[in-house]
């Protein structure tokens, strides 16, 4: 799984959840965001709920602690590096999953997938890393928090 959205490989991802590297760096995009930490802290790894999860528990789980803060998502960016698979083909279903679990216009969503040119594990293939960055704004507001200047 990878933004919410099944992709054939012949190797997978081992995790306890899902393995979800996508949505796990929306998550901690979010909770960084919110002033929460990480994943990891809010969902601890050695318990057993949080086996073969839906990483989507864990996106809505860090969406439900920003609307408790009246912040709304504006928009979410996403970068994924690995050598293969090709998500070329994939990147749309990512971004409207993406976009619909963030309940925001897909054009608000950015997926975007490089290599490692080679280099390092990333590079070899032995892994994949996502990175993230998500806005958020005050519910009913545009723009980003914060004092008026």
């Amino acid at each position: 799984m990878l933004g919410g959205v099944e992709v054939d490989f012949e190797l997978g991802l081992d995790g306890h959840s899902d393995a979800d590297v996508v949505l796990h760096a929306i998550t901690d995009a979010i909770l960084g965001a919110i002033g929460q930490g990480d994943i990891g802290e809010q969902f601890d790894p050695a318990d057993p709920r949080w086996e073969d999860a839906d990483s989507e528990t864990f996106v809505r789980a860090a969406l439900a602690m920003a609307t408790e803060q009246h912040l709304a998502v504006a928009n979410c960016d996403v970068t994924v590096l690995a050598e293969r698979p090709s998500l070329k083909a994939h990147k749309p279903a990512m971004k409207a999953r993406i976009a619909a679990m963030l309940g925001v216009g897909a054009e608000r969503v950015a997926v975007k997938a490089k290599t490692n040119e080679g280099m390092g594990p990333i590079g070899r293939g032995e892994g994949i890393a996502a990175l993230a960055a998500v806005m958020l704004c005050d519910r009913g507001r545009p723009g980003p928090t914060g004092p008026a200047s």
